[in-house]
């Protein structure tokens, strides 16, 4: 697949006729769309259960506004006018969204409403108010990539992806913003993210804006993608949930590549059963991916029960030691212990931990000589509409030979042969997710290779690089919190196709702790 992916138009006129709204224009537009509208709407007319907060509806997870949609005790209209009203309210300061389809939503949302009062019913997504990461092409509405020289690109045809979140009824609020290109700096055009949990933190790399706008209660579910650990870290960072599946799982066909073997898209939500819930509709073979696998999607929604006494896991000790500070190995230490008393057999494995250098080494050479490939058509011939930093990433792409780009491919399918040796022997490995947020310097992601460096010796490349050389899944799900309210976050590594494994211990354990239920103060 390449940048210039061609596919059918969208059967759906609704979908598919959708006017973009600039992300300069976004606040202005919502603002007129929603005054009024949305200022009538209280959370107690909304909330048919005492369970969830009379003020947090926004905060309520997906699998909960399903059940209030499918009951009729709030419409999806009321729903997405909530959502639209918190980001103008919130989003000014966060900077999560790139584009918010006011227009689109409310079209949506009216149409779903009619729809389930006819009961027609398409499943737990139908009329739940999302947002997806601005790689993700959507006909007609822009598609930028955190990228200067995609601004005003209007696809002529939706990902995958999007096509299966809108067969499954799923209400688009707009794109996230994200670094450019989905690598680790931004382009001076395009804001940052800012961690609700602590403007000065670190609010993860590429799917930065997902793992924020999932965070703050700006939208029910996103998605994200990872190609060296963008859904986990932005979960991580953000105290989230994030589900990176296995290779060829999600079709890529229609989203802006940053490196093709190594890209992975998933769903970044505020529980486990939500990230299920989101994976099991946008999973499954697509003739336009080649690499999109021919296995069946797994009902895993079925299986969340909180039986796991048949399930393993795997432990290293070292390995979840390895750069990470002692309060994060302490409270994975009590997940690993949680895991076990709740059934859970434990397994001693060894981790490729020493090898971290020869991961971040050979991931840079495999990801930047593609990522000169996919931007073939614009680099270097635009060279100067670039960031900084991706720039200068291409630039040292455009230095990789083949033959470089080749043994780098022998070491990481030595490396995978290593990690999948481990990974055979249990349903999920229990480690950290990439480390802790951190504190950074404002506006150091505009900068280039020397800004960046600080932000990239702060993370924990043998904690993400591993599955996606591997192409294997994950979970990354809230632990704990620091003393000074900063979110843990814990990663559950699974074998090949081993999503079901995965959630069913994620959820497990979370149904023993509360810590998904604790929100920044927004």
């Amino acid at each position: 697949m390449d940048n210039n992916q061609k596919g059918k138009d969208s059967d759906n006129g609704l979908y598919s006729a959708a006017n973009g709204v600039s992300r300069r224009d976004a606040t202005r537009i919502i603002s007129a769309v929603t005054t009024g509208a949305c200022s009538g709407l209280s959370a107690p007319s909304i909330f048919g259960a005492e369970s969830l907060g009379t003020d947090a509806i926004h905060y309520a997870t997906l699998s909960e506004v399903s059940g209030l949609l499918r009951s009729r005790e709030i419409s999806s209209v009321e729903l997405t006018e909530a959502q639209l009203a918190r980001i103008v309210a919130v989003d000014a300061e966060l900077h999560s969204y790139a584009l918010v389809t006011a227009e689109l939503a409310l079209a949506q949302a009216r149409q779903v409403d009619r729809e389930i009062a006819a009961g027609n019913r398409r499943g737990p997504l139908h009329g739940v108010p999302i947002a997806v990461k601005d790689l993700c092409y959507t006909q007609g509405v822009p598609t930028e990539g955190g990228l200067k020289v995609y601004e005003n690109f209007l696809p002529a045809f939706d990902a995958t992806v999007m096509t299966k979140l809108y067969d499954a009824g799923a209400v688009l609020l707009g794109k996230l913003n994200l670094t450019e290109g989905a690598m680790v700096g931004y382009h001076r055009d395009f804001e940052i993210p800012v961690n609700p949990w602590g403007e000065n933190l670190f609010a993860g790399v590429s799917s930065s804006g997902s793992g924020v706008a999932t965070a703050a209660g700006l939208c029910y579910a996103s998605l994200g993608s990872d190609t060296g650990g963008s859904i986990r870290l932005p979960a991580m960072a953000n105290g989230i949930v994030g589900l990176k599946p296995t290779y060829g799982r999600v079709s890529r066909y229609g989203v802006i590549p940053l490196a093709e073997s190594l890209d992975h898209i998933g769903p970044m939500t505020r529980s486990v059963s939500d990230a299920a819930a989101v994976f099991q509709a946008i999973a499954g073979r697509d003739v336009n991916d080649p690499t999109s696998l021919n296995d069946e999607v797994p009902d895993i929604l079925s299986r969340l029960d909180g039986d796991i006494s048949n399930l393993r896991i795997g432990v290293d000790e070292s390995f979840v030691r390895l750069g990470s500070p002692e309060e994060l190995v302490t409270a994975i230490q009590e997940v690993i212990n949680t895991l076990q008393s709740i059934g859970a057999t434990l397994v001693e494995v060894k981790m490729p931990g020493e090898f971290s250098q020869q991961l971040r080494d050979t991931w840079v050479i495999i990801c930047s000589y593609e990522a000169h490939k996919a931007h073939a058509v614009t680099y270097p011939s635009r060279a100067n509409e670039y960031g900084e930093y991706f720039r200068e990433f291409l630039r040292s792409g455009s230095e990789v030979s083949d033959s470089d780009y080749n043994a780098a491919g022998s070491e990481r399918r030595r490396l995978n042969k290593i990690f999948e040796t481990e990974l055979s022997k249990v349903d999920a490995v229990v480690c950290p997710s990439g480390g802790v947020p951190f504190e950074i310097a404002s506006g150091s992601q505009y900068g280039g290779m020397d800004a960046i460096l600080p932000i990239l010796s702060s993370m924990l490349p043998h904690n993400s690089m591993p599955a996606d050389f591997a192409g294997t899944p994950t979970l990354t799900l809230p632990c704990g919190f620091s003393d000074e309210g900063v979110p843990y976050s814990v990663q559950l590594m699974g074998p090949r196709l081993g999503e079901e494994g995965i959630c069913r211990l994620g959820y497990a354990y979370e149904q023993t702790m509360d810590w998904h239920t604790r929100h920044p103060a927004v």
